[in-house]
């Protein structure tokens, strides 16, 4: 774990275009995406590229836990994905922020072989935590189904 893990928010698109620096190329475990619709929060665990350390000059690229939050979810709509293949891997490519009515829009969170998650958000607000090295432990969590992409 590095000394000082990540912890970042998003307030804005600038904001999540540094996140989504952050997650690019993440393995995400479809057990691992929680859409917990009575709180209005999406949660996602991943393992995501440690790019500060590979860019400091580490040789060996290293991956970090990590859980990528979404408050204020109106909705949130799959597109590929499967939710009833839990240990399905999906690769993270990026995330896009598509302003709606002020403050609001959608946050789009694309996969490297066409799945996808559409988001409609209240207002932006996002973090991405690390959590360490070790393994998510989040196959056993109960998770509401995703809605079909409308």
């Amino acid at each position: 774990m590095p000394a000082d893990p990540l912890k970042l928010m998003a307030l804005d698109a600038d904001d999540l275009a540094v996140i989504s620096a952050h997650v690019q190329d993440a393995r995400v475990l479809a057990s691992d995406i929680v859409w917990r619709q009575g709180e209005k929060r999406l949660v996602v665990g991943m393992s995501r590229l440690d790019w500060e350390q590979t860019l400091s000059g580490g040789t060996e690229p290293r991956r970090l836990i990590a859980a990528l939050r979404f408050d204020r979810v109106l909705a949130c709509k799959s597109r590929n994905i499967d939710l009833q293949r839990r240990e399905a891997m999906l690769e993270l490519v990026g995330i896009e922020f598509h302003p709606g009515e002020a403050p609001g829009g959608s946050a789009l969170l694309l996969f490297s072989h066409g799945e996808a998650l559409r988001l409609d958000l209240e207002c932006l607000e996002c973090e991405l935590t690390d959590l360490g090295t070790g393994d998510l432990g989040t196959s056993d969590v109960a998770i509401a189904p995703l809605g079909p992409e409308g």
